[in-house]
């Protein structure tokens, strides 16, 4: 792609679009960059772009930013009904995403995973068997290091194994992985897709652009990924944790590779520190993949042995007079949730809510039944969520995450879990999942200080 003295329109000055601002600038483009928002990051990215003489407007898009651009770049965040987006629309003037433009100067091979959860579990362990492997390697995309950041260190031997959610893909041209991986499809960002239909069209444009010889790694339990179709040519490879299949499965605790009726047995899953019954999924894909890159499996064994876990991932963070604490803040919709009720074998009082995502609250209702004391509820999609669940479970009204921490707190018995689990994204109140977190760990930090003191007193 050559940009030189093009004018390029950057839209959305966070991480992603500030790294196309930097790549952009180095090959040579005249970079310009726009965001609708006004925020201490925003103004931080502003003000160092400035200083490398790169325009910027925040707090809005004007027309006259829009003057003479021959390509605009736009951030995975930013709707189409944006006024930049809309102005180069309605003059043929090419839009692209950060993933787009990170790929046409990628020079290393891509590995992508996608999926609506675990795919930051699956990247970061690809990365470090990869990297224990002795393989030049960078895990970037939507996990917060941008391909268009990697690319500027990245050579001809570098893996990068990428991290790329819907939205990402929703403005693909060319991009083009060696391996790509769907990890499952469930009901998510229904307030940006028609429907899950929909929604799944864009996850299967990870696949679209692949060719001849090159592989495609699907969950056979998942039925929207069991029959999808994939470019003639490119190698559709299984993981399962339920059946024998082409493929990669499990058979009595132990990895079995399945192809062409030839069977080969790797390894026993090994007792690791990442726990949970969904993440068994997320092993095997990891396997699979690393497998299908030619890793050893000693290797591939005792990178995941040596593994740990993510933070804000069914996380326990503390244990209060027999009560435990569980961060489970990247859980921002409904399905994640179901399977961290899947994770946690004792009586939960769940605190939930955030922005809603046009989800149904419902399919957790079996779930809440069997495994739910109490709700405690925060956020703009309380009243949804209330109305969904009300009479399977007692539902209680917090007004901050603070408030209801203590108010699961008081409503928790020793032996039982208090689990941060929103079902919706943390935008209504916070910066993001990582600040919910955040203000969640320091409430149960209180709480740990509160009742020492109680204790000093009686």
């Amino acid at each position: 792609m050559d940009l030189r003295n093009m004018k390029v329109l950057v839209v959305g000055l966070g991480t992603s679009g500030f790294d196309a601002c930097s790549l952009l600038e180095g090959a040579g483009a005249i970079v310009s960059a726009t965001d609708n928002d006004d925020n201490a990051k925003i103004r931080r990215n502003r003000d160092l772009l400035r200083k490398r003489y790169i325009d910027v407007e925040i707090g809005g898009h004007t027309k006259e930013f829009l003057r003479d651009i021959g390509m605009v770049v736009a951030s995975p965040g930013v709707r189409k009904e944006a006024l930049p987006l809309k102005h180069a629309f309605s003059n043929n003037i090419p839009v692209i995403g950060e993933l787009e433009l990170g790929y046409q100067f990628c020079k290393g091979k891509i590995i992508a995973v996608t999926g609506t959860n675990g795919k930051s579990t699956v990247v970061t362990l690809l990365g470090d068997i990869f990297r224990k492997s002795g393989l030049k390697t960078v895990v970037c995309g939507n996990i917060g290091y941008s391909l268009s950041r990697a690319v500027q260190d990245a050579d001809k031997d570098t893996i990068c194994v990428t991290e790329v959610s819907s939205y990402q893909l929703e403005r693909i041209i060319d991009f083009k992985p060696a391996i790509s991986c769907i990890l499952n499809i469930t009901e998510d960002h229904l307030d940006r897709y028609r429907d899950l239909a929909d929604y799944a069209k864009a996850k299967y444009k990870i696949f679209s652009n692949q060719k001849k010889g090159e592989a495609v790694v699907l969950n056979y339990d998942n039925p929207r990924l069991r029959n999808a179709k994939v470019p003639r040519g490119v190698k559709k490879l299984f993981y399962s944790k339920k059946n024998k299949i082409e493929g990669l499965y499990l058979s009595k605790g132990t990895f079995v590779y399945n192809l062409e009726n030839k069977q080969q047995r790797l390894f026993k899953l090994p007792e690791m520190a990442l726990k949970g019954l969904h993440n068994i999924e997320n092993i095997l894909a990891t396997v699979l993949i690393a497998h299908i890159q030619g890793v050893e499996l000693k290797k591939i064994e005792k990178a995941l042995i040596e593994c740990k876990p993510l933070q804000h991932r069914l996380e326990s963070i503390d244990t209060i007079d027999g009560v435990e604490f569980l961060d489970d803040s990247k859980a921002t919709n409904i399905d994640a949730t179901n399977r961290a009720f899947e994770s946690v074998f004792k009586p939960i009082v769940l605190i939930a809510g955030g922005r809603d995502k046009g989800g149904d609250y419902r399919l957790v209702q079996d779930k809440i039944k069997s495994k739910v004391k109490k709700i405690i509820l925060i956020g703009e999609s309380a009243p949804l969520i209330y109305k969904a669940l009300k009479e399977s479970v007692e539902v209680q009204r917090a007004d901050t995450l603070e408030e209801a921490t203590f108010r699961a707190f008081e409503a928790a018995n020793s032996g039982e879990a208090v689990l941060l689990s929103p079902m919706c994204s943390s935008f209504d109140m916070f910066r993001d999942y990582t600040h919910r977190a955040e203000v969640f760990r320091k409430a149960v930090e209180s709480l740990r200080t509160e009742t020492a003191n109680s204790r000093q007193h009686t």
